[in-house]
């Protein structure tokens, strides 16, 4: 699938590492960098702007090996992409850890995913179908 992409940032395009790769990492475009303290998320630039088909998002996930070793994260993770948003990317990250942490230009902080989504129609109703678990949510399968 071709996607059409401005790139006004000094960094390559985002590219897969492996064959297998789902993802494409996507680098901090910013003219200083950023300090992140404990708790605090900031919006960071990637200089990249794209055009999705209608069918299709773009997901902006965190990094695992950010988020397990520095704990850095993104916060609205999954962040959606709509195929009809023209502007550029942003990244909210959020520093989840206890220590300060310091965001680079280039630096590699979150991977995007291409996506196809279905459009939902709803059918109004007053009962749903049985289920084994009916309305049971949050823990209700149990924890091992």
């Amino acid at each position: 699938m071709k996607i059409k992409i401005i790139n006004k940032s000094n960094h390559p395009l985002p590219h897969y590492e492996t064959i297998a790769s789902a993802g494409m990492d996507l680098r901090a475009n910013i003219s200083e960098s950023i300090t992140l303290e404990p708790m605090e998320r900031a919006i960071v630039s990637t200089g990249l702007s794209i055009e999705l088909p209608i069918g299709f998002e773009a997901q902006v996930r965190p990094r695992s090996g950010l988020a397990a070793k520095k704990g850095i994260t993104v916060l609205n993770a999954p962040g959606t992409v709509d195929a009809d948003y023209r502007g550029e990317i942003g990244v909210i990250l959020v520093n989840l850890s206890k220590d300060t942490f310091i965001i680079e230009n280039g630096e590699r902080i979150a991977q995007l995913i291409i996506a196809k989504h279905e459009r939902a129609e709803w059918e109004e109703t007053v009962a749903l179908s049985e289920t084994s678990r009916g309305e049971g949510g949050f823990g209700s399968t149990g924890v091992k």
